[in-house]
C-alpha cells in the first residue's frame, strides 16, 4: 500500500507523539519513513530589524537543532527495525512539506495536529494547509487532547466559597 511515509516534525514532544503510530503503519506495510523538519526562521517581515549577524545566527542555531533531535528520533526508528532517514529544509513549514512529499515521491504525509484551537480555526495551522494542498493522502493525529477540569477543581478556586468535594 504506502511505500514511502513522510512524517514532518517541528521538534516538539507534541509532534513525535505521532511516532508510535508511524512505527506500526511502516511495519504493516513495509515502508521506508523519513522524518522532516523545515528550518523557518519567522523573521520574514521583521528582518530589518535584527542585524544579518543575528539572523545567521539564530539559522545556524535552527540547523543545529533540527540535526539534533532528527538523528535522535531517525536512530529510534531504526532501532524499531524500520528503514528510516531524515532530511532538514529550509522555507515556510507548509509550503516545503507538501514540495518535498511531491518532489520525492512519497505516498502518505502523517502528521499530528496540535489541535491549536480558535486561532488555529481562522488563521489554519501547518497540519490544515498540509492536508489541504498536499498531492498524496494525508493522515492526521490529534496530538493534543484537552482535559477539562473536573467541578471540584473549579470550585476549589472560587474564594469563600465552600463547595462540596
Amino acid at each position: 500500500m504506502f511505500k514511502k511515509v513522510l512524517v514532518p516534525l517541528d521538534g516538539s514532544e507534541i509532534a513525535a507523539k505521532v511516532l508510535p503510530k508511524v512505527v506500526e503503519a511502516a511495519k504493516l506495510c513495509k515502508a521506508k519513513v523519513t522524518l522532516l523538519h523545515v528550518c523557518y526562521s519567522g523573521v520574514g517581515a521583521f528582518v530589518g530589524e535584527a542585524s544579518p549577524g543575528v539572523i545567521k545566527k539564530a539559522e545556524a542555531q535552527e540547523q543545529k537543532f533540527c540535526s539534533t533531535f532528527l538523528a535522535k528520533a531517525g536512530k529510534e526508528l531504526k532501532d524499531q527495525g524500520l528503514d528510516a532517514d531524515w532530511a532538514c529544509v529550509d522555507g515556510v513549514p507548509a509550503r516545503e512539506i507538501v514540495a518535498f512529499a511531491q518532489d520525492k515521491g512519497y505516498d502518505l504525509i502523517v502528521l499530528g495536529t496540535h489541535g491549536a484551537g480558535e486561532v488555529a480555526w481562522y488563521m489554519g495551522g501547518v497540519a490544515d494547509r498540509v492536508a489541504t494542498h498536499a498531492t498524496v493522502p494525508v493522515l492526521l493525529f490529534k496530538t493534543l487532547q484537552f482535559k477539562p477540569p473536573m467541578l471540584k477543581e473549579i470550585y476549589s478556586q472560587v474564594p469563600g466559597e465552600n463547595f462540596p468535594k
